[in-house]
């Protein structure tokens, strides 16, 4: 018997945030999703953990105990998908969507893990969704957990990508949450003692090949068919794009313009940047589902499922089933595994440090939640460290 902490993973998806923990020394017993591409996705790479493909309404407490034959669960993590959280808070809860967190919060209480990870997009820590926030912190301290809700950007913790999450981190004993520390620096003009974020180029160095072979590289499934759009892009310089027309002047010639009144266009811009090609030597914006958002640094073609999980920190051995789409929608979806992989360290120093911690119970007004929440302030991680007080290290993220 191992004496891993073991964990499962609800809304699991293709097993980005359960192979980011699984490189922290956790052990994975279940993934649930009902994305069945992405639950075959994550059997394939998680071989010793159980998975169950399907409805989470139909999957019974019962169930789950008998297929994880009984194991103590230290730590339930998901990332709901948003519309789950839509109107909780509403006191609407004949709601559909509301079903999905409302779940994730049966299944916590039925198994009482001593940990907590849930993540999601940080629309969630908007004004308009403070009802949604209070009723989350709220159901998991009504259960007894102590929540703590902060914006992590991927960057800071060696994935090639600046990809911007909410994670909520929940424990049982009382204790004040610890989130990862920065590894990484934003930028060249970010003073911290901290190496530059890692970049696209140091991804395809290192996470697409494995043994002289590449796992879901079709290069001739990820040609552009459009003629057009092909010309175009031979034109766009590494790490350039199309968005407004001054773009355009510097980078195509006249015949293969874009037809808009840019005047008459909001803010004088296409309202995402088009013909968008990476850079080797820095990071990439967020991977989302779609194949077509970004093209390849230097070669007139889209990414391949592999180079765009190759950013998102997959390990090259990491396989996708499915199709061509199902694997694009996985990779966009995921949780970058070495952001996984930061949040599972932090649990484990806080576990180590528990008994010795001071128990805090007050649970704090939303204003001041959302206050900290983009901040990057010194927790309980640096305290050996002694930082100098004279650079403060509080970085906003708006």
């Amino acid at each position: 018997m191992s004496m891993k902490k073991t964990f499962i993973d609800l809304f699991s998806g293709a097993g980005g945030m359960s192979c980011g923990l699984e490189m922290s020394g956790w052990s994975c017993l279940l993934g649930i999703d009902h994305d069945r591409a992405a639950i075959e996705t994550f059997q394939y790479n998680h071989p010793q953990s159980h998975a169950i493909s399907g409805d989470i309404r139909e999957i019974s407490n019962q169930q789950i105990q008998a297929i994880i034959e009984h194991q103590k669960v230290d730590l339930i993590c998901g990332g709901p998908p948003c519309q789950g959280f839509s109107t909780i808070g509403q006191n609407d809860h004949l709601d559909e969507r509301n079903f999905l967190f409302l779940e994730f919060l049966r299944i916590v209480e039925a198994l009482k893990p001593d940990y907590i990870i849930v993540e999601n997009v940080t629309g969630l820590l908007s004004k308009r969704n403070e009802n949604v926030l209070k009723a989350i912190i709220k159901s998991f301290t009504d259960l007894g957990y102590t929540i703590d809700v902060k914006v992590l950007s991927a960057h800071h913790y060696g994935v090639p990508e600046k990809r911007r999450r909410t994670i909520f981190l929940g424990n049982r004993f009382g204790v004040k949450n610890i989130y990862p520390d920065k590894m990484f620096k934003d930028s060249a003009q970010d003073y911290q003692d901290l190496p530059l974020p890692r970049t696209v180029g140091w991804a395809f160095d290192n996470l697409l090949e494995l043994n002289a072979e590449i796992l879901n590289h079709d290069i001739k499934r990820s040609q552009i068919a459009n003629d057009l759009e092909r010309e175009r892009i031979s034109h766009i310089p590494e790490g350039k794009s199309i968005r407004y027309e001054k773009d355009q002047l510097a980078y195509l010639p006249e015949n293969l313009r874009f037809d808009v009144d840019w005047q008459n266009i909001h803010e004088e811009r296409f309202r995402e940047a088009k013909l968008n090609r990476l850079d080797r030597y820095d990071c990439a914006n967020t991977i989302n589902t779609s194949r077509t958002t970004y093209y390849h640094p230097v070669e007139n073609r889209y990414l391949t499922p592999r180079e765009a999980a190759a950013i998102q920190s997959f390990p090259s051995d990491y396989f996708f089933c499915g199709t061509i789409t199902q694997q694009w929608r996985q990779i966009g979806n995921a949780v970058p595994p070495l952001l996984a992989k930061a949040l599972g360290e932090a649990i484990l120093v806080l576990d180590s440090m528990k008994n010795n911690m001071e128990i805090t119970n007050s649970i704090e007004d939303i204003q001041s939640i959302r206050a900290k929440a983009f901040s990057y302030k010194e927790n309980a991680f640096n305290k050996s460290k002694q930082p100098d007080k004279s650079k403060s290290t509080q970085l906003v993220l708006f």
